[in-house]
């Protein structure tokens, strides 16, 4: 799985709260949620991103609460994957649930993406899952992400639920195989 677009940068601790801000949570609508990704930090974004865009962060990326809506807000605005130094737990259990690459890279490296991308803010980058790699014309450094995490989106297995149902027989029959266990009150 590779992701290809423009970047757009945030900082250090960009949490739930900015990047969908709780008075929208009462929407079921994932456009309406997407309508306002990131607005509290930067008005534009909704704007300028496009399909397959790249968002790029610091430390501590999707910290606050755990609420499913921030990945699923990043996801519907077209953002194909995610660069930051690191990822709140929760946030990148559920952006990989939903088939959003979450990958860290060293501060080092996000800082000269993020200088190159000032210069030239149209530059395209690509984020490269099998050979775990960021690139863009002029340069390109290592990024690293949990295997399993990795082999779900390389695989396109990062479906639990659709996983359950491709293999219904299987399940079934490791039903039938445990224990039952009796309750009484």
């Amino acid at each position: 799985m590779n992701a290809k677009g423009t970047v757009h940068k945030f900082g250090d601790n960009v949490d739930t709260d900015v990047i969908i801000p709780a008075r929208y949570l009462n929407t079921a609508s994932h456009k309406e949620l997407a309508a306002h990704c990131m607005e509290d930090i930067d008005k534009t974004f909704v704007t300028r991103v496009k399909a397959g865009d790249i968002m790029v962060g610091g430390e501590n990326f999707g910290c606050g609460s755990s609420r499913e809506h921030a990945p699923q807000t990043i996801r519907r605005s077209g953002i194909k994957a995610v660069i930051a130094e690191s990822f709140a737990e929760i946030f990148f259990g559920n952006s990989t649930g939903i088939g959003l690459p979450c990958v860290c890279a060293s501060a080092a490296d996000i800082a000269s993406l993020s200088r190159h991308i000032s210069n030239y803010p149209e530059t395209e980058v690509t984020i490269d899952l099998l050979n775990m790699t960021v690139s863009w014309k002029e340069g390109s450094f290592p990024i690293r992400m949990p295997a399993e995490a990795r082999e779900a989106l390389t695989r396109g297995r990062w479906d639990s639920i659709a996983e359950l149902l491709v293999n219904m027989d299987a399940v079934e029959k490791k039903n039938e195989e445990l224990p039952r266990v009796a309750a009484s009150c």
